[in-house]
């Protein structure tokens, strides 16, 4: 039992220390960098540049010539005769022509070191060193693009906290309306049925004030999860510094910035490079002679290997040749065998690159057009709506003394605190999307975030 009451009381002790424990606070350029360095889908990408980067750094291996050695026991179907002039007991005088037989088995060893020459070889070089650099734009457009959305995603948990605060704010009004009308019930002043109302109000906001905490749940795990941390750690961001500063834009020099300095424009151009390249080395390889250089060394061991000795060295050949051939295949020249339409393929594949670029740059064109006056029109909302929070508090206020007077009724008081709420909520929702819009455009552009803020 006294254990028991120990381990309780331990258990407490914790849980009242992780109440008052100080969430860590993340600002944003941190949290950047946490994602950079532990995001899943940035170490893909980091993967496959490493790939490249190995490729073009190891391209010289391409002029390495092929070297290969082999062994072989081989043993003749019949064995082979001959005639020699040797010794002869059955000549009358001692020696003659004797015949013999050669061992059916035999060992030879090879040894080679060929390289072929193509101008094509050359070009692929230069297809190495393209591909590697469109790696290094993708995984730049891939690191751009988390931290783009993990931006906007930061300034919606801050939405979404605010929402929060502001359902919470309005509870806690509407606790202190039930109060009211209940003392006003008990000394005469209100029937119960204003009470009553007050307190069905009260309970009615309690599923929204959940949602919203279930929203905050949601999105802070989706944010955790991006910077590397568990979903349910507990973590706080940095509020938005500072008054509403709206940025003037020049629509046109952004247009023609961004058409030329998008990520994905960039990408897709360097794509195009490559593709360009492999289509000229295939090309070289179909219509140009290639040279082979071979040189090789073969060594045979002439008597039986079963019964001779092999460290006998008159029983060892050697033979060797160098050879250069110069060569040329046709099929490539006949536009409808298959390598001549394996041309015609790259063809029509660099066409429809040549075709989504232009689609992307005046896709892009119309959407920082878009996102320009997007802005321009979020940045008068935000003005408007800071003058109706102002009139929506004093009426409140207004509203509520009135009420706590017996002048008003709780539906009017109501009525006041939701405009109120709409107000403040949509002033951070308006500056939220201007920020987020903010950010897109520096995406557009392939500037670093934060470049039009300052």
């Amino acid at each position: 039992m006294r254990k028991r009451l120990l381990l309780m009381g331990i258990g407490s002790v914790f849980a009242v220390a992780g109440l008052f424990a100080e969430v860590r606070k993340i600002p944003v350029d941190e949290a950047v960098k946490m994602a950079i360095e532990s995001n899943l889908s940035l170490e893909s990408a980091r993967i496959s540049l490493d790939t490249k980067k190995r490729k073009n750094d190891l391209k010289w291996n391409q002029f390495i010539p092929t070297l290969s050695a082999s062994g072989s026991l081989v043993r003749d179907n019949e064995a082979a005769t001959g005639t020699s002039f040797g010794p002869d007991p059955s000549s009358p005088f001692g020696f003659g022509l004797v015949t013999y037989e050669a061992p059916q088995w035999h060992v030879a060893g090879n040894f080679s070191a060929s390289i072929t020459i193509v101008t094509a070889l050359f070009e692929g070089l230069k297809n190495y060193r393209l591909d590697y650099e469109a790696g290094v734009l993708s995984y730049e457009k891939a690191k751009a693009q988390m931290e783009r959305d993990l931006r906007k995603l930061y300034h919606n948990i801050l939405l979404a906290e605010e929402n929060l605060r502001l359902q919470q704010e309005k509870y806690a009004a509407a606790e202190r309306q039930e109060t009211q009308a209940q003392a006003n019930y008990r000394a005469g002043l209100a029937p119960e049925l204003q009470f009553l109302q007050a307190q069905v109000a009260r309970v009615n906001m309690k599923p929204q004030i959940d949602e919203a905490e279930n929203n905050v749940r949601l999105v802070k795990a989706n944010f955790a999860f991006t910077i590397g941390l568990p979903y349910d750690a507990e973590i706080g961001l940095v509020p938005l510094d500072g008054e509403f500063q709206p940025v003037s834009l020049e629509v046109a020099r952004l247009i023609a910035d961004a058409s030329r300095n998008k990520p994905d424009i960039l990408e897709l151009r360097q794509t195009l490079l490559v593709a360009e390249s492999g289509r000229k080395a295939q090309a070289l390889q179909a219509w140009t002679p290639y040279l082979n250089l071979n040189w090789g060394m073969q060594r045979t061991f002439t008597g039986d290997p079963w019964k001779d000795s092999w460290g006998e060295s008159d029983l060892w050949s050697k033979s060797g040749s160098f050879t250069v051939t110069l060569g040329m295949t046709f099929n490539g020249l006949v536009p409808w065998f298959k390598e001549g339409q394996a041309i015609k393929d790259m063809d029509n594949q660099i066409a429809g690159l040549n075709v989504n670029l232009a689609q992307l740059i005046r896709g892009t064109e119309i959407e920082v057009y878009n996102t320009c006056l997007t802005l321009a029109k979020t940045e008068a909302s935000v003005e408007a709506m800071r003058q109706n929070v102002d009139l929506a508090e004093r009426s409140y206020r207004s509203t509520e003394t009135a009420y706590q007077n017996g002048l008003q009724t709780l539906l009017e008081v109501q009525s006041a605190a939701n405009q109120l709420q709409e107000a403040r909520l949509g002033v951070m929702s308006q500056t939220v999307s201007y920020l987020n819009g903010l950010i897109d455009l520096e995406y557009a552009l392939g500037v670093p975030f934060g470049t039009l803020g300052k």
